[in-house]
């Protein structure tokens, strides 16, 4: 059973697609054909359904994977153990970082770490911080810089690096802007959730990690969240709220001139950002440098 047949069966298995897993793995589509079929020869049985264009894991294949997916970590923790007594820094560093984070707090860290350390190929992917923190757990990704969540996984090492606050925000002609009074003190003449609840709102997605925090804060105030549109992406919220779509909460260094910043009688809603990696995994010196300056920025 060789470690090719293996990533084969992985890339088929996640992208239930013959053509998209030979893209992923820059093979033809015969060739990843060929693998999977080498694979099912060796193991004595079918790993697949084949109805129409649909791909299913079988029995047998839904056993195998996660064994496929520990045995190629493990074979990589040992690559990278052993690349590791070199005391070089290179190879593939593949990170995970969310749209908002790669776009507002990395670009300055990862020009550095790219000036610093220019034989690390750095395979960077743009996701959710919840489709990152599955790519951890399997051990596709080596590290992601995300937003964290609400409880810890035992099987990850999680660090915070920074907080976010939330700012309940609006279109400068939305009608909740006549309520903004540059004086008003905190707590004196602010509005309140079940106000906010009048009108509709935009917000993240209610499975992502930011969404449920704002969401609790409500269900805490026995409210519900009149969201009339949701997004994952933030830069699309800011967008969305500044053409009066709705109210909506954005991280502080988003508001600007098309944005007011409301006062509402809630306490401040903070939301952590930071890098998590497995804990059974061996790091590459590529990582570690990469956490390093994390933590040093």
């Amino acid at each position: 059973m060789d470690t090719q047949s293996l990533q084969a069966f992985l890339a088929v298995a996640d992208t239930q697609s013959f053509s998209r897993a030979a893209e992923q793995l820059h093979l033809t589509q015969p060739a990843v054909s060929k693998r999977i079929a080498t694979l099912e020869s060796q193991v004595g049985t079918r790993l697949f359904d084949r109805i129409g264009r649909r791909i299913a894991l079988t029995e047998a294949g839904s056993v195998l994977l996660p064994q496929a997916r520990h045995i190629l970590m493990t074979v990589e923790d040992s690559r990278r153990a052993l690349a590791n007594l070199s005391g070089q820094v290179g190879g593939r560093l593949t990170l995970a970082t969310s749209h908002h984070i790669g776009l507002h707090r990395l670009p300055p860290l990862l020009k550095q770490y790219t000036q610093r350390h220019p034989e690390v190929e750095l395979d960077l992917h743009f996701l959710d911080s919840e489709l990152a923190y599955q790519g951890v757990l399997d051990g596709t990704l080596e590290m992601a810089v995300v937003t964290l969540a609400p409880h810890p996984h035992e099987q990850l090492q999680v660090v915070e690096l920074w907080r976010d606050r939330l700012c309940f925000t609006c279109a400068i002609d939305h009608p909740l802007a006549a309520h903004v009074n540059a004086q008003t003190k905190p707590g004196q003449g602010a509005l309140s959730l079940s106000t906010l609840c009048d009108f509709n709102c935009v917000m993240p997605g209610a499975k992502t990690f930011t969404g449920s925090l704002i969401a609790q804060r409500f269900s805490e105030a026995g409210l519900q969240l009149p969201v009339s549109m949701a997004t994952n992406y933030l830069e699309t919220l800011k967008m969305m709220c500044s053409v009066g779509l709705g109210w909506s909460l954005l991280p502080e260094k988003m508001i600007d001139s098309e944005l007011v910043e409301l006062n509402v009688d809630t306490a401040p809603i903070y939301r952590p950002l930071g890098y998590l990696v497995h804990t059974n995994r061996t790091l590459s010196n590529a990582a570690r440098r990469m956490i390093e300056q994390l933590e040093h920025a």
